[in-house]
């Protein structure tokens, strides 16, 4: 079982470290246009991190019945969920097209009410934001493939398109030879091309293993409502999730501009402990999904148990360099020595937590490889809103903690939902007998 896990979760560890090395290299090449280029890119970003909550939820949703079908060796049934995986993206896809196209300007004039602004950041949406196709297929292809037990061949996609999107970045921002570059338009234009190539190496892969193209026809299949079922309340969750964040990230901004800096320093380093846990989570979500398919009850609760364990050794690991090392990671981002303390301070707030972060991930796929999906969606819910923004404000604002009362609320939450997630997967699987006359009813 551990080399199963480990087989699963590596490559997806690795894939998540190049997925943030894109977004570091589109950075600095941004950042050669300007302080304006990085803003508008940044505006578009949270367009775009908004329609990633639906494909997310569409890929999971799939992903689950794919991993169940696959493990019953039920090539027609996984076809089906390939299919209706697809066909929901397009819609989709084609639905968020139009909006951008007839609402684009109006989308960006929500965020902000500088027009010279949002002319210079339209330049950025319409070439990544209105084409958005491209990464909601990149999403779902890729999540459908890991439930298929491949998570190598997602690593290298992203590692090809890394290198595409480093080459166009460099020939189309800063130009080569008597071609000067077209800045950002140049800068969206890499973006969109590097994710349509990733999109079509995924449909060879996905069709090499599944040959879903040939049986392919333009008809929903009859798991579909079961699929929503599942898409929706992850869909919810994400959602729920961004607008918390938009919350009290504006209430942190009101306690003052270096307590807002060093929360957004101490979220980018913090953002690497998450890797480990995405990764192993991943291998949980495929391994239970295939469990479930192949009506092996029995090994739920030790993959569910195993992969948490080992995502929690990588996490303890990365949460003692946060502890050790937190003043030189924040020299790293500023030199201004308010700024370092406060981040000092909550790097080691949050190493102490890593644990029950871990299971905020690793729990909540197991979970959602289950089909229960609808209680991580009530943590989450309650945990942003009662816990992380609640805590913010009082202790952040009103109590006058400032940024560290913001994450003694933001570890609050995580230990809350790490706790409770927890004792639901325990509960879920203390009886083989009970799981396997809730799948074994539910296939039939």
């Amino acid at each position: 079982m551990k080399n199963k896990i480990f087989k699963l979760a590596i490559p997806s560890i690795i894939e998540n470290i190049l997925q943030i090395m894109l977004s570091s290299v589109d950075t600095y090449f941004v950042a050669t246009l300007g302080s304006i280029a990085i803003s508008a890119v940044g505006v578009n970003t949270l367009i775009s991190n908004l329609y990633l909550t639906f494909f997310i939820a569409v890929g999971t949703g799939v992903s689950i019945l794919t991993a169940r079908a696959d493990g019953e060796g039920n090539k027609h049934k996984v076809r089906d969920c390939i299919q209706n995986g697809i066909l929901i993206t397009f819609v989709l896809s084609l639905l968020f097209l139009i909006v951008n196209v007839f609402l684009g300007k109006g989308l960006l004039l929500l965020i902000t009410k500088d027009h010279s602004f949002v002319d210079e950041a339209y330049l950025y949406f319409m070439v990544v934001i209105i084409p958005i196709g491209t990464l909601a297929f990149m999403t779902v292809l890729s999540s459908i493939i890991k439930s298929l037990g491949d998570t190598k061949s997602p690593m290298v996609t992203v590692f090809i398109i890394n290198i595409i999107n480093v080459i166009l970045d460099y020939i189309l921002i800063r130009g080569i030879g008597s071609f000067n570059g077209i800045g950002i338009i140049g800068a969206g234009i890499a973006t969109t091309v590097s994710r349509l190539i990733g999109c079509i190496i995924l449909i060879y892969i996905l069709n090499n293993r599944t040959q879903f193209i040939k049986h392919f026809s333009f008809k929903l299949r009859s798991n579909l409502k079961e699929m929503i079922g599942y898409a929706i309340p992850v869909g919810l969750e994400k959602i729920i999730m961004r607008i918390g964040q938009l919350i009290y990230g504006s209430l942190i901004f009101s306690i003052g501009i270096k307590h807002y800096t060093g929360h957004n320093i101490a979220g980018t380093i913090e953002a690497y402990s998450y890797l480990p846990a995405m990764g192993f989570g991943i291998a949980a979500f495929t391994l239970i999904g295939h469990s479930i398919g192949e009506h092996n009850f029995d090994e739920i609760e030790t993959i569910g148990k195993l992969t948490y364990k080992y995502s929690t050794y990588f996490m303890l690991v990365i949460g003692s360099i946060f502890f050790i090392f937190a003043p030189q990671l924040a020299g790293i981002f500023t030199d201004d020595p308010e700024i370092i303390r406060l981040v000092t301070i909550v790097l080691r707030i949050i190493a102490l937590f890593q644990p029950f972060l871990c299971s905020t991930q690793v729990i909540a796929s197991s979970l959602q490889a289950l089909g229960d999906v609808m209680y991580p969606l009530y943590l989450t819910g309650f945990g942003i809103w009662f816990i992380r923004i609640l805590g913010t404000y009082v202790l952040g604002l009103k109590l006058g903690y400032g940024l560290i009362g913001v994450w003694i609320s933001y570890a609050f939450d995580v230990t809350f939902r790490g706790t409770l997630l927890w004792i639901r997967f325990n509960k879920k699987t203390k009886s083989n007998e009970i799981l396997r006359k809730e799948y074994i009813n539910e296939s039939s």
